[in-house]
């Protein structure tokens, strides 16, 4: 993880982000800004990852995004 993202994780209480945790993210931002057409969705996208993470983990999480633009 870059210092800037290290950074605004620290300024937030997120913890450290990890390599696997970050290339999983940036494949579902793929996901959703090619599936879809609008690069937009892709940080809304991973907005609703973090929401929902403490209910279930990223790795299921992406399945189910992954599953879902099959």
């Amino acid at each position: 993880m870059d210092t800037w993202l290290r950074d605004a994780a620290d300024a937030i209480g997120a913890g450290e982000l990890t390599d696997t945790d970050a290339e999983t993210l940036l494949d579902l931002a793929r996901i959703a800004a090619h599936d879809s057409g609008a690069r937009t969705n892709a940080p809304l996208l991973c907005y609703l990852v973090g929401r929902f993470q403490g209910d279930r983990s990223l790795d299921e999480l992406a399945e189910a995004i992954r599953r879902s633009s099959s």
